[in-house]
């Protein structure tokens, strides 16, 4: 069994890979996406996605970390694979989900799961370019208004040379509203040998087990959720082998925002520094009521001293809280 990091646009770069994963329970990594249009990449382009490249493609922890591409054009897409492979990529995915309507208006993303056939020249141009021994790999949802060319899709990707796919268990049209329709994924299985890793609502350990009994698949993608609750993977993988886990406490948390807010101070713009960990407390707050007590001290502060206060500020609150 196996717990992917989804690729989150805009969120998971490889400041947040390196927490995540220092946390432990992931075994994959995906970056976020390049952009592929009709030109042949520099390295640069991949490097600044991709810091990993310089070493090995894994993060500081050493969970792997593949290359996403995003296009809608097989030679380009096969070109700029080769590329990445070239730089050192240990593995390469296809973005075939994405649901932004500006990246479906430029024929990206979820836009093409309405043309298998296109999905599979993609598919297939890009595994002829790579050496066998890196991985080409898709995501993918159910479909784009709705699931009745799942087969369809699935079949092409896998009859392209894929080596794995995910499914985000909700179409385009559903966006990231509830429920995630993991049964969907089961029926999929007859139809095609790649491996099939389950994505899309999974927030509990309970989920996870849902999601693998109703889709059929071992292998689960978190994105939101492991955002919400850090250690998501670390207990899913606990629990899997008979221990008892408790659950991080907030105490831990807060190190990790300190330690994105510090990282934000090195190699952001001043007036981008309060972003990031204002974005993760978007997702905490789900799970941690003192993640909300602590936006609200810092939703309208944009310097770093200001910030860097509030949450001294804070940290001394909940010690004496604690105590």
């Amino acid at each position: 069994m196996q717990l992917h990091l989804a690729p989150m646009e805009g969120v998971v770069n490889a400041r947040m890979r390196a927490m995540l994963t220092a946390i432990g329970g992931i075994d994959r990594c995906i970056t976020e996406f390049v952009r592929i249009t009709d030109q042949l990449l520099p390295a640069r382009v991949f490097h600044r996605l991709c810091p990993e490249l310089e070493h090995d493609c894994k993060t500081p922890s050493g969970t792997p970390v593949y290359i996403q591409l995003l296009g809608g054009e097989p030679n380009p897409m096969a070109e700029n694979a080769a590329r990445a492979a070239s730089l050192g990529a240990i593995g390469i995915d296809t973005n075939f989900g994405c649901p932004a309507k500006c990246v479906n208006r430029h024929r990206g993303g979820s836009v093409l799961l309405d043309e298998p056939e296109l999905l599979y020249q993609i598919i297939k141009s890009m595994r002829s370019a790579v050496p066998s021994s890196i991985p080409v790999t898709a995501k993918i949802r159910l479909g784009f208004n709705d699931d009745s060319k799942l087969i369809d899709i699935v079949s092409a990707i896998s009859e392209a040379g894929a080596d794995g796919l995910t499914i985000h268990a909700r179409t385009k049209t559903d966006g990231y509203k509830p429920p995630a329709h993991w049964h969907q994924l089961a029926k999929v299985h007859s139809y095609i040998d790649v491996p099939v890793i389950a994505n899309g609502e999974v927030w509990s350990p309970a989920d996870f087990l849902a999601c693998q009994q109703q889709s059929g698949c071992s292998d689960v993608m978190l994105g939101r959720g492991l955002l919400a609750r850090p250690d998501l993977a670390l207990e899913i993988k606990s629990l899997a082998q008979g221990n008892i886990y408790d659950r991080q406490q907030w105490s831990h948390i807060l190190i990790l925002l300190e330690a994105l807010f510090a990282d934000s101070v090195a190699n952001c713009a001043p007036r981008h520094v309060g972003g990031p960990i204002k974005q993760w407390l978007g997702y905490l707050r789900r799970e941690y009521p003192q993640a909300q007590q602590l936006f609200e001290q810092i939703k309208r502060l944009n310097t770093p001293a200001d910030i860097c206060a509030a949450l001294d500020e804070h940290r001394g609150y909940q010690t004496i809280v604690a105590a």
